[in-house]
């Protein structure tokens, strides 16, 4: 039997250590998987958790990728730690792979995105909600790459809808303060709140809106809704409970997908981590990526990026996903876009989708189309 090391570079403690932890066990239990199917090759982790530190994910990788002779590094979370250490694995000549929803506007042959870009999150979200709840809108956002760049988007989609941006705040991951920002909203009466900021600010917020909404009905979800494209099952827990009850969230997997595929990965997971377990799609993509990294390198019985990219490209991949296509133009997979509702179990009820969108990373022609794609309302 083979053995090829892989590392998986995840932020299990830190700031936003909810969504790296549900990486890191969804990483976990695929080589556990593989290792119980017999797998031809054994896959050996190669553990780093940065710690939400910028400086530690450079020593971590170039660790994995220089000394402990990793050729895939399945890992980062945020697009400032992503565009940190993408210059390293070029350097070393590794394959990055990217399992989290981004905003778009790159491509790297030495990076595997299978997370969303804004075409198959952002613009079919827009596509569902300007037509139901109105073009009055206010964004918030991280103080860093995702949200300045997501809310950028934001206000030209908007602007081409005759829409409106009526206020926009930035803060840092870890400033729980949000009064000012919920002072700010309530001057301005949004339709509806997009919401890109993650980690403690995001859980604020949602605790401060839900308040808010509680003094003043016209600030209920059901009236201006805040929207995610983020936000998942694993941080429902680090949320004060029934805060984001009625809230939106995007995902290309949600844990309450009605699919015979799906009831059996659920099954597997109950049994391994308990039925207490909310699985997100950070689990599943990174329990997806393992799995392909692992099928590439056993057909080609070698790990170089090279090698795997051919596998990826040549076709359509079953996963937890679904059936993922990865384009060899941009090095990103087709994926399925949903709209979840939070519901008072801690989970998401699916309440639109719509099947496999091939990736635009840079919107070269989604936003030249006068088409708005077609979503399955659920009803």
């Amino acid at each position: 039997m083979k053995t090829f090391r892989v590392g998986i570079l995840y932020s299990t403690t830190g700031p936003y250590g909810a969504i790296g932890r549900d990486c890191r066990a969804g990483a976990e239990f695929a080589i556990e998987e593989l290792a119980k199917a017999g797998s031809p090759v054994r896959i050996e982790p190669v553990f780093g958790d940065p710690a939400g530190q910028p400086e530690r994910y450079l020593e971590l990788i170039r660790t994995m990728l220089r000394d402990d002779q990793c050729r895939n590094v399945i890992g980062t979370i945020t697009s400032l730690s992503r565009k940190d250490v993408i210059p390293l694995v070029e350097k070393y000549d590794g394959l990055l792979w990217y399992i989290c929803p981004y905003e778009g506007f790159e491509a790297n042959e030495n990076v595997i995105y299978t997370g969303a870009c804004p075409n198959q999150h952002l613009i079919p979200l827009f596509d569902y909600m300007l037509p139901r709840h109105g073009k009055r809108v206010y964004l918030a956002g991280a103080n860093y790459v995702w949200g300045w760049e997501m809310n950028r988007l934001a206000r030209e989609l908007l602007m081409r809808a005759g829409g409106e941006v009526l206020g926009e705040r930035y803060l840092p991951i870890e400033e729980t303060d949000v009064g000012l920002l919920i002072a700010d909203l309530q001057r301005h009466w949004p339709d509806f709140i997009l919401n890109n900021m993650i980690g403690p600010s995001s859980y604020a917020f949602l605790a401060a809106v839900k308040r808010l909404a509680e003094r003043d009905p016209a600030f209920a979800p059901e009236r201006c809704p805040v929207l995610s494209c983020d936000l998942t099952e694993c941080e429902l827990g680090e949320i004060e409970p029934g805060v984001g009850v009625g809230q939106l969230s995007t995902a290309s997997y949600f844990e309450s997908l009605a699919s015979p595929e799906n009831r059996a990965f659920k099954q597997r997971v109950a049994a391994r981590f308990g039925a207490g377990l909310r699985i997100s799609s950070f689990f599943a993509g990174a329990y997806a990526a393992v799995m392909l990294c692992a099928e590439a390198v056993t057909e080609a019985n070698r790990d170089d990026p090279a090698s795997v990219r051919g596998f990826l490209h040549a076709r359509p991949r079953q996963t937890v996903l679904g059936s993922l296509t990865i384009d060899p133009r941009t090095n990103h997979a087709a994926l399925p876009f949903h709209l979840g509702r939070i519901n008072a179990q801690s989970g998401f009820d699916v309440i639109a989708s719509r099947g496999a969108i091939v990736a635009d990373p840079y919107l070269v022609g989604t936003l030249a189309s006068q088409h708005a794609p077609h979503l399955r309302v659920v009803q």
